[in-house]
């Protein structure tokens, strides 16, 4: 159930270049793996929309890049101070889906960590710049990892396998045409996070989509669907919760 709360900071960690950043839960739901939620720092205008990376019981935690202003005052936050949490938001990932792979590549990998644990932990192929990057890694179970200049497809398996996805738009793009089928959860901008401001609106395969209320997760062989607030997806994550 989308909600808004002021919620306290419980603690943050250093992950590589990333800030594991770790939120009271309050009255939050964490919804389906590939949801996201609008975090606004004090004194920042616009929130930032985040995947949910673990969700702990009576915490939400999300794993943050510090590449602007917004996320660097994300990744700022102390223990004890607040923030504005708004959230689930969007289309997640399905999952009733058999032999599952999980694709990600750099902070791309955020939404993995939640979604291999409902998944039970299936294998994890994961694609980073550079070694100090891929400390992330140890947050996901079961991953292989590779560097630049390797790309993360060239172990993408070559059998009926279900492929998640979550990373850079070249890198999904690759997946998306290697795997027609695979679900692909994409990346924007977002000021509002449901669709009002049309800040995250992007062309995919010619077609135009809102990715915060169509989005961000997609089917990479058709545009017209969403897959993971189906009953399929949340009867999937009773007793898994």
């Amino acid at each position: 159930m989308l909600r808004r709360e002021r919620l306290r900071v419980a603690g943050s960690e250093q992950v590589g270049p990333y800030t594991l950043l770790r939120v009271e839960r309050g009255g939050l739901e964490p919804g389906v793996p590939g949801q996201f939620f609008m975090l606004g720092a004090p004194g920042r205008l616009l929130p930032r929309p985040m995947s949910l990376c673990f969700a702990p019981r009576h915490e939400l935690s999300f794993l943050i890049d510090p590449i602007g202003p917004g996320t660097r005052a994300l990744c700022a936050l102390e223990r004890g101070d607040q923030l504005t949490v708004l959230g689930p938001l969007g289309n997640g990932f399905r999952l009733d889906v058999l032999r599952p792979v999980l694709v990600g590549g750099s902070i791309g990998i955020a939404p993995l960590p939640y979604l291999s644990e409902m998944l039970g932990h299936p294998r994890a192929l994961l694609g980073f710049r550079s070694s100090w990057y891929a400390e992330a890694a140890a947050l996901v179970p079961n991953a292989d990892v590779v560097l630049d200049p390797v790309y993360v497809t060239e172990l993408l398996p070559d059998d009926d396998s279900a492929v998640l996805a979550c990373g850079p738009e070249q890198m999904l793009e690759a997946v998306r045409r290697i795997v027609p089928a695979a679900q692909l959860a994409w990346e924007a901008p977002m000021a509002c996070g449901y669709g009002a401001c049309y800040g995250c609106a992007v062309e995919i395969g010619g077609t135009w989509k809102r990715l915060c209320v169509e989005g961000p997760v997609l089917f990479g062989h058709g545009w017209g669907q969403t897959p993971a607030m189906a009953a399929p997806a949340m009867a999937a994550m009773d007793g898994r919760r």
